[in-house]
């Protein structure tokens, strides 16, 4: 089993930065991928940007060149730096670990919002 905290949302004026962050617990050396999702009112949840374990990154093409995923290692969390923030980028930002065996775990979710 994996455990998953997310931190770091907030309410932020467009055009500010946030820093969310995803700690890892438990079985952290089966993860093979972990994934920011996000989930708008009244919208299906949409995959942000993922990192591999390998280190391989991929983002969503609305939040390129706008939105890092990065992890350290050693305290197994995973960040998600968000700059230039707009107000469509409001919503409650999941972390999703998927395990080697094929299973996932998520978080309990980060609300940003976005104030224009």
């Amino acid at each position: 089993q994996v455990q998953l905290v997310e931190s770091g949302g907030g309410l932020v004026q467009a055009g500010g930065s946030l820093k969310l962050s995803c700690a890892a617990s438990g079985s952290t050396f089966l993860v093979n991928l972990i994934g920011w999702y996000r989930q708008a009112p009244g919208k299906q949840r949409e995959l942000v940007a993922a990192i591999s374990r390998g280190g391989s990154t991929n983002y969503a093409d609305s939040v390129k060149g706008r939105f890092t995923i990065s992890r350290d290692s050693a305290k197994n969390t995973v960040y998600l730096q968000m700059n230039n923030l707009k107000p469509e980028d409001t919503a409650v930002y999941y972390c999703n670990a998927m395990l080697l065996t094929g299973t996932s775990y998520w978080g309990q979710g980060t609300q940003v919002t976005v104030s224009s």
